[in-house]
């Protein structure tokens, strides 16, 4: 397992309650979604020449919203839910909302991003009507903070703070000026939005599971910054299949694994990363567990995987060959398995056989560009 580590979730079990996560449950979501003019289904792609398994099904959230991530399902199912509130409205749809053009106008939203949730935070705000401000940690490239901009109504700033640093000035800012923070984690007296996100994500999987025509993968391998994404997804597929769960193996950056480490210590609290936050996988830099996801991934994980960027860089270009465009954080899941089946000593620690149906997710397109094409065309462009 050369330069991939893994850990097994030594606080794993206990009982949690995914009945929010049901299909009958996230019926109004996927109502919504459907109603938006850009709504369709992702592709679900099936790759069946990787020897040692299966199969290996790919979610492809690379053409959600014409956004190039998944993210935008929990932004916008959640600014939804604010402004339901905002306006006494109950489940309302999009045409008794917009009879409220004016108090739309007057709504501001807030956010900290790495790239992907802030892009759709302001996509959905612009939907609206509504204002919003995004502030994304120091680091960024300036592509992804005009890709927020051009999503939607965003005025957007890269500060000089990591990104946990930035999410408590943007949850400060949030209180003086009044705004609605719609933030991806949660933390003590912060959980409604981020409760509302993760369940916005809860379309991807049922659309999955549709697709598979409800097929149950044995492994899934979900990557993580905070965890939001792999907490719904991994709540989804535990409500679907309550007597024999699938396999779950979280997947981080080497240097900013807090999964990773949360389990290592083991105590069953949440735990930050010590890494130095280096990593191309921009999506994924996020140094905190979100404590929503973690409740959720304490019962379901069985373990967690820290890799390296080069391995990312690897499938970014193999999954280009299966005609899969795939960003550096989108690729991790796939990242994962890909490595796995050239390792015999990572397909024993991941319980890998022949007859292994690997669910992975990728969660964006290529939303660096130049980043993109340097990985596809060099090997030697991450030295």
């Amino acid at each position: 397992m050369t330069m991939i580590k893994i850990i097994q979730n030594k606080n794993r079990g206990g009982e949690v309650d995914t009945s929010a996560y049901s299909f009958a449950a996230t019926e109004n979501i996927r109502r919504l979604h459907k109603s938006l003019k850009v709504y369709n289904e992702t592709p679900l792609i099936e790759l069946k020449n990787f020897k040692g398994v299966r199969s290996i099904f790919v979610k492809d959230e690379s053409q959600r919203f014409g956004l190039k991530a998944f993210k935008g399902l929990g932004g916008v199912w959640a600014i939804y839910k604010v402004i339901s509130g905002e306006l006494g409205l109950n489940n309302p749809t999009l045409e008794e909302i917009f009879k409220h053009r004016e108090k739309l106008s007057e709504m501001t939203f807030i956010t900290t991003t790495d790239g992907n949730h802030g892009k759709g935070v302001s996509w959905a705000a612009g939907l609206f009507g509504c204002k919003s401000y995004v502030f994304m940690p120091k680091g960024t490239v300036d592509v992804r903070a005009q890709a927020v901009r051009d999503a939607g109504s965003a005025t957007v700033e890269i500060t000089d703070m990591l990104y946990d640093e930035c999410v408590k000035y943007t949850a400060e800012l949030a209180e003086k000026n009044h705004w609605h923070l719609i933030q991806d984690t949660s933390w003590d007296g912060y959980e409604e939005i981020p409760a509302q996100i993760m369940l916005g994500y809860s379309t991807l999987a049922y659309e999955a599971l549709e697709q598979m025509n409800y097929q149950r993968p044995t492994h899934i391998f979900l990557q993580a910054g905070v965890g939001s994404m792999a907490g719904a997804i991994a709540a989804v597929f535990a409500e679907v299949f309550k007597d024999n769960p699938p396999r779950i193996t979280i997947v981080e950056p080497t240097q900013v694994a807090c999964f990773y480490e949360t389990m290592k210590i083991g105590d069953g609290k949440i735990h930050s990363s010590t890494g130095n936050c280096q990593t191309m996988m921009a999506g994924l830099n996020c140094a905190t567990p979100c404590e929503l996801a973690w409740k959720i991934l304490r019962r379901y994980a069985a373990d967690s995987a820290a890799i390296p960027d080069s391995t990312a860089a690897e499938a970014m270009r193999i999954l280009a060959a299966q005609k899969i465009i795939s960003g550096e954080s989108g690729c991790a899941g796939f990242a994962l398995a890909n490595a796995a089946l050239k390792n015999p000593e990572l397909r024993r620690a991941l319980e890998l056989d022949e007859n292994s149906i690997i669910f992975v997710i990728n969660t964006e397109g290529d939303t660096d560009p130049d980043n993109y094409k340097k990985i596809l065309i060099s090997k030697e462009a991450l030295k």
